[in-house]
């Protein structure tokens, strides 16, 4: 009976301090030191929430840069169902699905370059918000027609919103897509706003 209660003591103890104690401190101090981050890197404007810094998003109009392609369940890019399609390399339906994917680029994308792999092929988590430079320089020419701006510009908007890991082997540089096409409605507003001055 001793050995029983003693048993039943430590677990309470231990569910106080692991499950409830040790949890609520490290929430409070993220709070407290990395307010922003800790509440999920949300973005707003005008007051809306419009996404997360963490988390992709689909873009569809041809004026945007595009995300590499998400398979989470019900809809892309749901967190609720993150996760990737467990499809080995050596699966036909994968085969097929970039196949059709690399196709679909290639008729809407009009250079001689390849297709980029990330562009294809989705993440492990399927809420990827990067794609490589090398995809964004893929959209650039699609970007400038569409947003009537010169492929300079485009170019130096990536370069300013490139990612770079402090120590160059723990990965190589970047795009967070939200954040890029934040940069690029903003760069059109202020073009539009200086034309309309003229």
């Amino acid at each position: 009976m001793h050995l029983f209660r003693s048993s039943l003591v430590m677990l309470l103890l231990l569910t106080l301090i692991t499950g409830l104690a040790y949890p609520l401190l490290v929430t409070g101090l993220a709070n407290l030191i990395f307010p922003w981050q800790a509440n999920g890197s949300r973005i707003y404007q005008d007051n809306k929430l419009i996404g997360s810094e963490l988390i992709g998003q689909q873009f569809t109009r041809d004026d945007y840069f595009k995300s590499r392609p998400s398979i989470t369940a019900e809809m892309p890019y749901n967190s609720m169902a993150s996760g990737a399609s467990q499809l080995a390399s050596s699966n036909p339906l994968l085969l097929n699905e970039v196949t059709k994917r690399v196709q679909m680029w290639q008729k809407a994308v009009d250079n001689d370059q390849a297709v980029p792999v990330d562009l294809v092929t989705a993440s492990g988590s399927g809420l990827d918000p990067h794609i490589s430079l090398q995809a964004a320089y893929y959209q650039v020419e699609n970007i400038a027609h569409s947003r009537q701006l010169t492929k300079d510009e485009i170019k130096q908007l990536i370069k300013e919103n490139t990612i770079t890991p402090l120590i160059s082997f723990l990965g190589k540089p970047v795009i967070n897509v939200f954040k890029l096409n934040q940069a690029l409605d903003r760069l059109s507003a202020e073009k539009h706003k200086r034309v309309s001055v003229q």
